[in-house]
């Protein structure tokens, strides 16, 4: 999409796509409120998105369901109006200004959101080129051979480490005919093809797909760098001030902030110097929807529960009780389970 449509009039906005699916507009005003909020909203809800189609078609929407169920619309549709619903219920007061204001006012407030999601995705994809490179061999081991800060043509499947972790999960990169493929493209890698850096220890369990599944190192390192502080990623976790999630309040990893990183540190692996939608190479877009396909699965709902607080734990490791693991044994593990045990059988008397 060129700038010109990108600054296109309001019919552009129309149910010809969705907004999730478009790139946001970049021409904005200066930095204020709004702006700061899509940083963050990009960040852990959705990063890839065009904040003023978003906002008009999402008010046209709320009208149409008067009459009708959400239900009844797209799944396309649905997350998009999931995100809007998000949106408005982060930022008060946002939904009185969208509706009482003229159709300008939507355009110009999605705007400032997208100024704010776009610099942030920016932001943090210049500073993961050069960090990621620390965390691709064990501290103290010289990367062999030694890759470039700035430079990232010698990434991807061009470079024996970064190629490793990139290669889809259950494929053998160690398989000269399938790293050659890799290298020369013959093998094309789509978006939904994870590859072997998002599972712990880098190590594909084809009969338990779920096992280790976005646990890995090299998220966490990822996450701690956006999100906690460059510095959080080589010590214990603790709030620190300047910290994106200190400044808003972020106490848990968001399903959006997690397909997020894998999407960053994917794309800061690879030997692609510029983010985009469109790139057919790294397939970003299709990789993180189908990231957040997954975890919005309802049908996955105990595994996604159980790797969100895994997240929480590991990362904000100070956060509301509700959000921790009981410890085995505990006076509080036993109480918990006596109060079960007598539930349980209180039912089975019932019945």
């Amino acid at each position: 999409m060129s700038d010109n449509e990108n600054q296109a009039g309001h019919s552009s906005y129309k149910r010809s796509g969705s907004a999730l699916n478009s790139r946001p507009r970049k021409k904005a005003t200066s930095s204020n409120p709004l702006v700061l909020h899509g940083r963050h909203f990009g960040r852990t809800v959705f990063a890839l998105c065009n904040y003023p189609a978003l906002l008009t078609a999402g008010i046209l929407r709320l009208e149409e369901l008067q009459d009708s169920s959400i239900e009844d619309y797209p799944a396309d549709v649905r997350r998009e109006h999931r995100v809007f619903i998000e949106l408005i219920d982060s930022y008060p007061g946002l939904l009185a200004r969208l509706t009482d204001g003229e159709e300008e006012d939507i355009i110009l407030v999605g705007e400032l959101l997208g100024k704010g999601a776009s610099g942030a995705r920016g932001d943090d994809t210049k500073t993961l080129k050069s960090a990621v490179l620390k965390w691709l061999v064990p501290r103290g081991q010289p990367l062999i051979p030694p890759l470039s800060r700035n430079i990232k043509s010698d990434r991807g499947f061009n470079h024996e480490v970064t190629g490793r972790l990139l290669c889809p999960a259950g494929i053998d990169w160690s398989n000269a005919e399938t790293k050659q493929a890799l290298k020369s493209g013959e093998t094309a890698v789509r978006g939904d093809q994870w590859p072997i850096f998002l599972y712990t220890g880098y190590d594909y369990d084809p009969e338990d797909p779920w096992k280790g599944l976005l646990r890995s190192d090299i998220l966490i390192c990822g996450f701690k760098h956006v999100f906690t502080s460059p510095s959080s990623v080589e010590k214990e976790p603790k709030a620190t001030r300047s910290g994106n999630a200190h400044l808003h309040g972020m106490k848990s990893v968001t399903k959006g902030s997690l397909a997020y990183i894998a999407t960053q540190i994917r794309f800061s692996l690879s030997s692609s110097s510029v983010f985009s939608r469109t790139d057919t190479v790294t397939d970003s877009e299709n990789f993180y929807h189908s990231i957040l396909d997954l975890l919005e699965d309802p049908d996955e709902i105990a595994e996604v529960t159980d790797l969100m607080t895994w997240w929480t734990c590991r990362v904000f490791p100070n956060s509301s009780s509700s959000e921790r693991t009981i410890s085995k044994n505990s006076a509080l593990s036993k109480i918990r389970a006596k109060r079960a045990a007598l539930q349980e059988l209180a039912a089975a008397n019932t019945n």
